[in-house]
């Protein structure tokens, strides 16, 4: 992850073949935010390997939470807009990716800003900045989230209100 540059290649056709892998990479992220932001099932499904696991312990012990790891893509798209869908909405935004391919696996870390705000009392919010750990599998042309881990650098509001305790 600490590559002094992005592109490793100097021939073009490699260079553009790594920079399509960057972009895939990056958008299975922008389909797990999105897909939550939008409560779109299909898209926030997308995201996902089937095998999928996303492990939320390490955000949530910061005010006490202790949720279980999700694992398979349905159980977690399932648990997470079940606990969302008609009572939080959210917003996610992405910052500083950073990727390592090998082969048909990656690994990313980026920066997850969410902010969380329940429906009945938008005053109860919760927002959060999270560093996410990715690996990624490549399926056909696009890339899918395998693991993921993600922990809190800081929060505001009440994440308990959202989360649970």
């Amino acid at each position: 992850m600490s590559a002094g540059c992005a592109a490793h290649s100097t021939d073009t056709a490699a260079v553009v073949a790594e920079l399509r892998d960057r972009a895939e990479i990056t958008d299975a992220l922008y389909r797990f935010g999105l897909g939550q932001d939008t409560k779109d099932r299909d898209l926030f499904a997308s995201a996902f390997a089937a095998d999928a696991e996303l492990d939320f312990r390490p955000a949530a012990s910061r005010w006490g939470g202790a949720p279980p790891v999700m694992a398979g893509r349905d159980t977690i798209v399932t648990i997470i807009l079940a606990m969302f869908t008609g009572r939080v909405n959210t917003t996610h935004q992405v910052a500083n990716p950073r990727i390592t391919i090998d082969g048909d696996t990656a690994r990313m870390t980026a920066l997850v800003e969410a902010q969380h705000l329940l429906v009945a009392d938008p005053s109860v919010h919760a927002l959060l900045k999270n560093p996410y750990d990715l690996e990624l599998q490549r399926e056909g042309d696009r890339w899918l989230i395998r693991r993921m881990r993600i922990d809190n650098t800081w929060y505001s509001g009440d994440p308990t209100a959202i989360f649970g305790g």
